[in-house]
């Protein structure tokens, strides 16, 4: 199943994003469960939240992706849902 994870980072987490990215996308591309991956932009091009489209057999392996992402261990999110996705292109 697909799982749409969107997190929103606290405000003022810029450097807690830049200091953890190099961990999360080892972490990304290492779990085998990621099919697409990127991040929120604001209006000016700067990073605040992720999203990550999951490939996982049940939200209980969402929830336990999501709570291992190094952006997650560093508190950098200010928010975190998980959501089944329904891929219908692509």
């Amino acid at each position: 199943m697909f799982v749409a994870m969107i997190a929103h980072d606290k405000k003022g987490a810029l450097s807690v994003r830049q200091e953890n990215r190099p961990a999360h996308i080892e972490y990304l591309k290492s779990t085998n469960s990621v099919a697409q991956a990127g991040p929120l932009l604001d209006a000016d091009g700067s990073m605040i939240g992720s999203l990550v489209i999951l490939d996982v057999p049940d939200m209980a392996t969402a929830q336990d992706w999501a709570d291992n992402d190094p952006y997650a261990k560093a508190e950098l999110f200010q928010s975190v849902t998980l959501t089944h996705w329904n891929r219908v292109i692509g």
